[in-house]
């Protein structure tokens, strides 16, 4: 049985390489908490948008790339925080921000996917699924 044991990380590790690789696009296997992240990347402006293609036996999300200029990606790093190994969590108190506010973490929460502002706002901690900047 082949299999993706962490579904996320390779979502983020395909943005990486198509950010390095200077591609306009990315396609990923969609998933709920996939569609939630980028979501969240396109409200706060790392890409330039996303849609939903309905493939055969799945469903395709289709990731825009968004760069500054030719040599300037609007995503410079992202990286998995908690992993199915090994799960972090903060509590609305711990939340910091990430980069002097370049930068974010996206949270999930019992309010739902959100960003580390969000939360802080909400006052509201859980499980921090990724960094983003």
């Amino acid at each position: 049985m082949s299999g993706i044991s962490d579904p996320i990380a390779d979502m983020l590790t395909r943005i990486r390489n198509a950010v390095q690789a200077e591609h306009v696009k990315v396609d990923i296997p969609a998933s709920k908490m996939k569609i939630g992240i980028t979501k969240i990347l396109k409200d706060e402006g790392f890409i330039k948008n996303f849609k939903l293609i309905d493939a055969s036996n799945q469903k395709i999300l289709r990731i825009y790339l968004k760069y500054q200029d030719k040599d300037n990606p609007s995503i410079t790093s992202l990286k998995r925080i908690s992993k199915p190994g090994r799960r972090v969590y903060v509590k609305a108190d711990e939340l910091r921000p990430v980069l002097n506010n370049i930068g974010i973490w996206i949270l999930s929460t019992p309010r739902g996917l959100i960003t580390n502002k969000a939360a802080k706002r909400l006052n509201v901690g859980g499980e921090v699924i990724c960094e983003i900047s």
